[in-house]
């Protein structure tokens, strides 16, 4: 073969690809002239034509042009057996050789040169094996061949989904699916509140308006399909819900569960028809959570037998109340009732605020909120009202009146019990809100995961692109998400059955639970609404594909219905009350059984064996993840109760004390609710007869408490209750659970049965 300077000799050959790779960016670095250099110094089975094409090639002055990087690639190209395996570059030089210079490839020492090639290829920090699949055709590989299965019936986990509320579901999802909600632009606020309202007394004419009422006012006394009306229109417009909400559920409910057969008579038919507009006027600009330090004022003057409701300075006005600024007629005002010039705490007063034609009548102020950073459909305002006289019926007195003698009555005899006997019969607010969030939740992933599914970017070399969801790090921020809200879910028919079906000594606890799946569900779906968006990349930010409005109109479920910080604490209140009670009704005898059992849970936990343990049937157990979630909750529930208990012996004031241990109490009820989370989704996976549905709820419920262990490994590893070892395992196992549910999580979002009007994204689509 007739050699120039300008075309490749034979020895040059087997360097070819190396050559090539080296020059791909178009710009060699002194690390790797400085090797490739001293490499073609030291060897001694090149020849004189070699070493000058190689070191002409090797100048940063004059680098091979595109023309001479294509003519490389077509001669490498070229010698490339589609079929094989190539395990470094110096295995595709030798087939080069063996193809353009045959006769001259038995001069060269083979394995020798092959030795000192491989070292080469380490010098220049070139993975041989990746690198050599640029010059392939096609590659296949795991992450290219995997993709979304059905490996269930989506059909039957809808209906496990949907419950026995399936038929009104699938009613109301085919209803909010036709023309008329089609979805309206925010930009222009006074149309948009209109075409929110008009949507209302749609769903109202439908009868789904007055489902929760009672008959005899044109409901059908049907609180959990009332939940369930809520959690269905979340997949269309959040404005609709929330002012679906304020009518029905706030307005309407205050009525229903803090007034009486007067009330209800005069109030629940046109409020459930939304003839009657009106608003839940509680939270004050200085008082949102602390309700019992509301300073609107119901002066009773029992001569006239009426009450004056005033707004004692600007920073007590009425705030945020929904359906104020535009549509609402009358209110139920929070107000503290003061007879004879004594303060008889928070009550509640039927308030008029508009006439029929609209206009606010004297001594009310009403100023609109304006544009919010979401959920523009709902018209919030603000409501100041000037020594306003209304007629002594118009108290709402289930718990609390004035009698005939103009005497404070109430059949509950303390103070702060009647409080919050009147606010717990407001609790399921806190139900429909989460489940509201979750259904957001459910939108958010529906759409990331189909995109994630057919969007594709990157892959191996010499192969094709990828889904973006094949990728691990891809599964990683999204099918924990998955995990948690079906997770979400399960909880949360379990807390609406246990208010639907409470009894008066369940109360504290119910209440409790609410508060914390409330704070537990909007926490969840805010991060999980951020992370879809940020996986949809751009598409995630353009408003079409809807996740913006989803994040923006959920972003305040985190703090109305009570702030979630309030709320946790609230629950970790609950959680010591217990406790305390637990200690109370023991004797000696059960004391020392309770720290027999305690003793004994320690060592068992704590075994050795136990926290070293990485088989994954340990790993997979849901005893172990129970277990786990029980003693981290017992362990700080135990701590906490401690320290506050150590903090006040110490003689520091009780609020002090509580103040200090903060962020203890937040941590307790973020595991009680979490503890109590994890039970439900596992008694749901042990109901569960179908064997392909049971197994791909059972990897989901593996992946919920792993990832959640994971999460507070540092804490478990301050406990000694795991070492090093088992959480590398745990952080494993999620991974290989993320891959194993990602030819599932199609279906799995599929499954929520979303509408495609609903969704309304095109990348989803």
């Amino acid at each position: 073969m007739q050699q120039t300077l300008s075309q490749p000799s034979p020895g040059s050959l087997l360097l070819l690809p190396i050559l090539y790779v080296v020059w791909s960016d178009t710009l060699i670095s002194d690390q790797e002239l400085t090797a490739l250099r001293r490499f073609l110094k030291e060897i001694d089975w090149l020849s004189d034509a070699d070493r000058n094409y190689l070191k002409e090639k090797l100048s940063p002055q004059s680098p091979p042009d595109r023309e001479e990087l294509e003519s490389w690639w077509q001669t490498i190209k070229g010698a490339v057996q589609e079929n094989k395996t190539y395990p470094d570059l110096s295995s595709i030089g030798m087939d080069l050789l063996s193809k353009d210079a045959p006769e001259e490839a038995h001069t060269f020492p083979l394995e020798k040169v092959k030795s000192e090639l491989a070292t080469l290829e380490k010098q220049l920090g070139i993975v041989g094996k990746s690198a050599a699949l640029i010059f392939k055709s096609e590659h296949h590989n795991i992450s290219t061949s995997y993709q979304t299965q059905q490996g269930f019936d989506v059909g039957k986990l809808t209906s496990i989904l949907d419950g026995n509320r399936k038929p009104l579901i699938d009613e109301l999802k085919a209803f909010i699916a036709t023309k008329e909600f089609d979805y309206v632009q925010p930009d222009d606020l006074e149309k948009y509140r209109n075409q929110v309202l008009n949507w209302c007394k749609i769903l109202a004419d439908e009868g789904y308006g007055a489902i929760g009422f009672p008959e005899a006012y044109g409901g059908k006394d049907d609180m959990e399909g009332y939940f369930t009306v809520m959690e269905t229109l979340s997949y269309r417009d959040l404005s609709m819900v929330i002012k679906f909400g304020v009518q029905f559920g706030l307005w309407g409910m205050s009525i229903l569960s803090l007034g009486t057969k007067r009330h209800h008579d005069r109030y629940l038919s046109s409020i459930g028809k939304l003839e009657l507009p009106g608003c839940f006027a509680m939270t004050e600009t200085n008082h949102g959570s602390n309700v019992k330090g509301i300073e609107t004022t119901a002066v009773y003057d029992h001569e006239a037998r009426t009450f004056t409701i005033h707004t004692p300075h600007i920073n007590a006005r009425k705030e945020y109340i929904g359906n104020a600024a535009m549509h609402g007629r009358m209110a139920t005002v929070f107000a503290k009732l003061i007879i004879g010039g004594k303060d008889y705490g928070v009550s509640t007063f039927v308030v008029p605020l508009r006439d029929q034609q609209g206009n606010i009548l004297p001594g009310i102020d009403i100023e609109d909120c304006g544009r919010k950073m979401g959920l523009n459909g709902v018209d919030n305002g603000l409501i100041s009202f000037n020594q306003v006289v209304i007629p002594k019926e118009n108290m709402l007195d289930r718990f609390s009146s004035v009698d005939e003698h103009g005497k404070f009555q109430s059949s509950i005899a303390g103070d702060n019990k009647r409080f919050f006997t009147m606010l717990g019969t407001l609790v399921g607010g806190r139900i429909g809100i989460p489940r509201s969030a979750n259904a957001a939740s459910k939108t958010g992933l529906t759409i990331a995961v189909r995109y994630g599914d057919k969007r594709r970017q990157f892959g191996p070399e010499g192969g094709e692109e990828i889904p973006i969801l094949n990728y691990r790090m891809h599964q990683r921020r999204l099918i924990p998400l998955l995990a948690k809200t079906y997770a979400c879910h399960f909880a949360l028919e379990y807390v609406t059955a246990r208010f639907l079906g409470r009894k008066e000594e369940e109360m504290q606890e119910i209440e409790a639970l609410a508060a914390g799946m409330k704070a537990y569900v909007t926490w969840h779906n805010t991060a999980t609404l951020q992370e879809c968006r940020e996986a949809c990349g751009g598409k995630g930010y353009l408003s079409e594909n809807r996740i913006d409005a989803l994040k923006n109109d959920t972003d305040i479920y985190t703090t109305f219905e009570g702030d979630n910080t309030v709320l946790l604490q609230l629950v970790a209140k609950s959680r010591l009350s217990a406790y305390k009670e637990q200690f109370e009704n023991m004797n000696i005898f059960t004391i020392i059984n309770y720290v027999a059992a305690k003793t004994k849970t320690s060592i068992t936990e704590k075994n050795p064996l136990i926290i070293r343990n990485t088989d994954e049937q340990h790993l997979l157990d849901p005893d172990f993840h129970l277990s786990a979630f029980e003693y981290r909750e017992s362990s700080i529930l135990d701590s906490a109760a401690k320290r506050l208990k150590r903090l006040m012996d110490e003689g520091m004031d009780p609020f002090d004390a509580v103040n200090v241990s903060q962020h203890h109490l937040l941590t307790l009820g973020e595991a009680f609710i979490e503890r109590v989370v994890l039970e439900k989704f596992q008694e749901k996976i042990t109901s569960e007869s179908d064997p392909e549905i049971k197994k791909v709820l059972k990897k989901l419920c593996d992946l919920f408490a792993l990832y959640q262990m994971e999460q507070h490994k540092g804490w478990y590893l301050e406990q000694g209750y795991m070492e090093g070892v088992k959480t590398k395992a745990i952080r494993k196992m999620v991974n290989q659970l993320c891959w194993e549910i990602r030819k599932d999580a199609v279906p799995l979002v599929n499954a929520f049965n979303i509408p495609d009007s609903c969704l309304s994204a095109p990348i989803a689509m």
